[in-house]
């Protein structure tokens, strides 16, 4: 894989953190776009150009030998739908072209499965489960995609169906494609083997990030059976934490050993972004608590960056910074700490603010103009990455 791929990637999640940036001034000052317009272009620039695009190079790179030709023609119809979206979505919303390039998007995610499937070559029973796992996921995250047209038609945006086929595609985009995603690259860096304890961490994983999709469904559609749904699955989701550090705390050790201060600090920020998540969901286990974070816009929010921010770009990084080997000049150094700095504010400002609403105390006083203010770090982080990568004359490690 050239790097020019990984710079596309880099490209996308810095038009979508821009987006983001325009879509935070827009608080403090008018802007000449459509709110929701821009919102539904941000997330899908993030999603599918920016985390879609990373995972599909690198399981490319490292899992099939036989570079065919394909993949490359592959990836640039996906950056094209991409692209298209990109365009579309500021401007009209969900209408006919940014539906068209959606609907491409996710024809290329198919044909991408397909071809993946079918000359996937690997040793380890480990990364096979993995991978697939996470492609089913990414199949059936699709299916909230399709229902969305026959929900308008026949309920409307507001409806129940609508929303809870939001959440399904959301849910198994973010906790199974995405997160499984990142997981199998570290664990075929780590060449984690398959094992008794494996086969437990992998079981739990995959039962709890089915059964959490109940706390949003419960959302919407609030059932008390939902409600102990999810208990389970958050219960499971915290036994797949402990056994996943049991599976790669030596080899891990071993691992960071090895590598520059970038990897090391990348990679524990994504472990520590990680359980933060886990403790966060831990807390639905209290009904009350699930339903002041899903009344409250600012913990929903802050909780997807995270997992976003923190968990999936995290771990990307670190993998760029070690496939790359790239060298700890002053920018790179002063990027990283930008980027991570950004992202530390703007989480703590978020879950502030929405302490202030949950105690009835209103907007904390110039609130807007510092979420802006501190999210201006995230591109600056994303730019200096993308131009230290830029400059580096070498491909991608074997």
């Amino acid at each position: 894989m050239h790097k020019k791929l990984i710079l596309v990637c880099l490209i996308n999640f810095l038009i979508a953190a821009l987006m983001g940036l325009l879509l935070r001034y827009s608080f403090v000052n008018d802007v000449p776009f459509n709110y929701r317009f821009l919102t539904h272009a941000h997330s899908h620039v993030a999603m599918l150009g920016w985390v879609y695009l990373m995972l599909y190079t690198y399981y490319v790179h490292y899992l099939i030998p036989d570079k065919k030709t394909i993949y490359n023609r592959l990836f640039w119809v996906t950056e094209i739908a991409v692209i298209g979206m990109m365009i579309s979505f500021p401007f009209q919303g969900y209408a006919a072209i940014s539906i068209s390039f959606s609907t491409l998007h996710i024809m290329c995610s198919y044909y991408f499965v397909f071809v993946i499937w079918k000359h996937l070559k690997t040793d380890s029973r480990v990364t096979k489960l993995l991978v697939r796992a996470s492609l089913l996921f990414m199949l059936v995250s699709t299916l909230g995609v399709w229902c969305l047209g026959p929900a308008v038609a026949t309920l409307g945006q507001t409806s129940a169906f609508y929303q809870i086929a939001i959440q399904f595609f959301l849910h198994f985009q973010f906790n199974g494609w995405f997160l499984i995603g990142v997981i199998t690259i570290l664990f075929f860096l780590l060449n984690i083997e398959y094992s008794q304890l494996f086969k437990y961490f992998f079981y739990t994983l995959i039962s709890s990030t089915i059964l959490t999709l109940a706390l949003p469904i419960q959302w919407f559609a609030p059932h008390n059976s939902l409600l102990w749904i999810n208990s389970v699955g958050v219960i499971l989701q915290i036994i797949s934490l402990v056994l996943f550090f049991k599976l790669i705390k030596q080899k891990l050790v071993r691992f960071l050993k090895k590598q520059s201060n970038l990897v090391r600090n990348f990679l524990v920020f994504a472990v520590l972004c990680l359980v933060l998540k886990n403790m966060f969901q831990l807390t639905s286990l209290f009904p009350e608590f699930a339903q002041i974070v899903y009344e409250n816009r600012n913990f929903v929010i802050g909780f997807i960056h995270l997992n976003m921010l923190g968990v999936i770009s995290g771990f990307l990084f670190a993998f760029i910074f070690q496939n790359f080997k790239l060298k700890a000049s002053k920018l790179l150094i002063l990027g990283v700490y930008t980027f991570i700095c950004g992202f530390l504010l703007t989480e703590l400002l978020i879950a502030l603010q929405g302490y202030y609403f949950y105690e009835g105390k209103g907007i904390i006083d110039q609130y807007y103009l510092m979420l802006f203010l501190f999210s201006i770090l995230l591109p600056i982080g994303i730019t200096v990455f993308t131009i230290t990568l830029s400059k580096e004359t070498y491909e991608i490690s074997k």
